[in-house]
């Protein structure tokens, strides 16, 4: 659904039904069939979905190319004028195309439909003149134009100027619902809209503070501009409209949180003074400081806290935290650290007890694998409040852990966790705890602005001194055996190495199959009577994989070959290389998060991409992105860039941004604005009661009903 398109309760009949509820099929040149794939395949299912398919981009109708100009690379899509001959269909069976010949004054080019042959052939005649419109590609050598939309040369002077194109599907494509369909069909929906079934949202201030066009000419001209000026308005209304609505969502959520209640942390005690001047492993960053004063400000309000620590891998952020909980151990309460996976609640809990160990202050680990009298002792503990401090998995927001007075919950890596298991730890004491939400996932400034908005946000942007940069390089296949040479050579000086094959969904059986054949391709250049190798995989059972990461953090193993199982969450300071193979499969995010990997220790660490020897461009440019820069915050707006909010944090998936036409990257300037206007009118409309914001109201509550948008955080 739209971000500003409600559909009424078709079950309650005293609310008057919009045309724009109609189904789809009941419009000109739909019917059932197309209406049913319309459905499925892009979930079109009223005529108001329809109004909200808009169009990606557009084609000047009134221009036409040359056929001697058409190359594959250099022309993205042709329309080309001319004389259609030789139309024929040729193979059998799934197999069967049309194919044709199109030629004007200065040559001639093949056309190939796959789809919809029979049907196409009666309908086209030969030596008539015909326009085709289509983008070019190359096969065996040849120049030719596979599926062109075709019709008589008539039918151009009838189109506009500017031809909206459409997202579409190859199914859609097959049973003949093409871009100039989705004209066709949007052309008839506009017949039967008038003005008054699209009623303005936004405010009339709103409107004229910001030079926005009204509602239905954004509407109409988005699919049908009279000229690149009205296109340029629709679109930059429907952008400001999908964002304030975003805005305006987490401007609600943003001042719930700030009138929840909270508990009071009053002073700053001997727990935390104690830490900071006789236990610290190294002297704070002036980052550490910063976050440290926001979080002590945001504790003795007397509201509930809820802050976003962002730090690149080997920042400091686990420090915060603990300072953090020393804070509420110092004011009579309890904390809580919650890791999303074993491996890091282990490790998360062997840094946290190593740092309290001389302070003498009792530590426990709860996660799913902990069981019987162990479990009854911590489950005891935390509930009389004897165990001020925990470390584990989603096992702690089971019903069984009661706390005795919780006053603070870390949670690592939040993005990993549901929606549902993060809200429960709220309800572990009477008023909320506090909540410190830490991501070594760097977020770029503008999503983190849509995605996590209610939250304050902290960015710890220095490394701790002494901290070597990891030297990155960039190999081809070609250089395998001196690769290995290499890590062989750091392996002999008493180092340790991953070696990190990708497993892609799509893909699963491949990528196992080429893990495996890795794993026997590192033993020959590694003889397992001199080295130590383990694997760690997906597919193995939990206690073989637990045991297999054992080996390597203790020392045992000499390499780790793994799949991205090893992503978040692996400590060994020891570990000085991290070769990752087919590099060009992987995201820049990710790389750097698997490079975060190494550089833990004392000794200078490595980070070897090895990719096959013919790369894309955008493969390449990753390359050399990870190859400049350790920055993760340049990583992350660069790979924001190149990949889009939905790829890169899978947002489109979640429920959190469902953005038709806005661009978080492209758009700053539209979702400051927006931000600016949200913020405004819910902190002088808390309810949104105001008569002008109702239609706004109505239509946020669908919204927020879809999204679950108030659990966010």
């Amino acid at each position: 659904m739209p971000l500003f398109y409600f559909c009424p309760n078709h079950t309650d009949i005293s609310t008057p039904v919009s045309i724009l509820d109609s189904p789809i099929e009941y419009l000109k040149g739909v019917g059932p069939q197309r209406g049913e794939l319309l459905r499925k395949e892009l979930q079109i299912a009223t005529f108001g979905d329809l109004l909200h398919h808009y169009p990606y981009r557009y084609f000047d109708r009134t221009q036409l190319n040359k056929i001697a100009d058409v190359q594959p690379g250099t022309n993205d899509y042709v329309q080309i004028a001319g004389t259609l001959v030789n139309i024929y269909e040729e193979g059998a069976g799934h197999k069967s195309r049309l194919v044709a010949t199109l030629y004007d004054d200065t040559g001639k080019i093949e056309l190939v439909w796959f789809q919809g042959a029979k049907w196409l052939k009666k309908t086209l005649k030969e030596n008539e003149r015909y326009v085709i419109f289509g983008r070019p590609a190359e096969f065996n050598g040849y120049v030719n134009i596979p599926h062109p939309e075709i019709e008589p040369l008539s039918a151009l002077a009838m189109a506009g100027g500017m031809q909206p194109m459409y997202p579409t599907t190859e199914k859609l494509r097959a049973k003949g619902i093409t871009n100039r369909s989705f004209a066709k069909i949007t052309q008839a929906l506009f017949e039967k809209v008038s003005q008054g079934d699209v009623p303005e949202v936004l405010p009339a201030h709103l409107l004229s503070e910001y030079r926005l066009c009204s509602r239905y000419h954004a509407l109409r001209w988005v699919h049908f501009p009279d000229n690149n000026e009205h296109m340029q308005l629709a679109r930059h209304r429907l952008k400001w409209e999908e964002l304030f609505a975003s805005q305006i969502l987490i401007a609600r959520v943003r001042l719930q949180h700030t009138i929840q209640p909270g508990y009071i942390f009053e002073k700053v005690g001997d727990y935390f003074n104690l830490f900071y001047k006789n236990h610290l492993p190294f002297e704070l960053t002036g980052a550490q400081k910063r976050v440290l004063k926001e979080i002590r400000h945001d504790t003795a309000t007397g509201k509930q806290m809820n802050r976003l620590v962002q730090g690149d891998v080997g920042s400091g952020k686990t420090i915060v935290a603990v300072m953090s909980m020393l804070l509420a151990m110092d004011n009579g309460f309890q904390a809580c650290m919650m890791a999303p996976t074993e491996i890091l609640a282990q490790q998360h809990y062997q840094s946290i007890s190593r740092l309290m160990e001389e302070m003498q202050i009792p530590v426990r680990l709860l996660t799913g694998s902990v069981k019987g009298k162990e479990r009854k002792e911590i489950l005891a503990a935390l509930a009389d409040g004897t165990l001020p401090l925990v470390v584990g998995t989603h096992a702690l927001i089971e019903d069984s852990v009661l706390f005795n007075n919780l006053g603070l919950a870390v949670i690592d890596e939040q993005h990993r966790f549901g929606v549902g298991q993060r809200a429960r730890l709220w309800n572990k004491n009477e008023k909320a705890p506090h909540v410190l939400v830490m991501t070594a996932t760097p977020i770029p400034r503008t999503l983190a602005m849509t995605l996590y908005g209610d939250l304050d946000v902290s960015v710890i942007d220095e490394l701790p001194p002494g901290r070597k940069e990891i030297k990155t390089v960039h190999r081809n296949e070609m250089h395998r055996a001196r690769v290995m040479h290499f890590i062989r050579s750091e392996i002999d000086k008493g180092r340790q190495a991953y070696i990190v094959y990708p497993l892609i969904e799509e893909s699963e059986k491949l990528d196992y199959e080429s893990l495996m054949a890795g794993f026997e391709q590192v033993k020959v250049f590694f003889p397992e009577d001199k080295y130590n190798i383990a694997m760690v995989h997906g597919r193995q059972d939990a206690p073989l994989r637990e045991r297999n990461m054992q080996r390597f953090i203790k020392g045992e193993a000499h390499i780790l070959v793994a799949t991205t199982v090893i992503e978040v969450g692996v400590n060994v300071p020891n570990a000085s290389v991290m070769l990752i193979e087919s590099a060009e499969r992987f995201g820049l995010s990710q790389l750097h998060q698997l490079r975060g990997r190494v550089g833990r220790g004392a000794e200078q660490s490595f980070c070897i991409l090895l990719t096959g020897s013919k790369v894309s461009e955008e493969s390449r440019q990753r390359m050399q992105i990870m190859v400049s820069t350790a920055n993760g915050f340049v990583i992350a707006e660069q790979d924001l860039a190149m990949r889009g909010p939905g790829d890169l944090y899978g947002t489109r998936q979640s429920g959190t941004i469902k953005l038709k036409i806005a661009d978080i990257v492209m758009d700053v300037a539209i979702l400051e604005q927006t931000r600016a206007a949200a913020q405004k009118i819910v902190e002088q409309d808390p309810g949104l009661t105001h008569p002008a914001h109702q239609p706004l109201k109505n239509i946020l509550l669908a919204q927020t009903h879809q999204n679950n948008w108030s659990k966010i955080s």
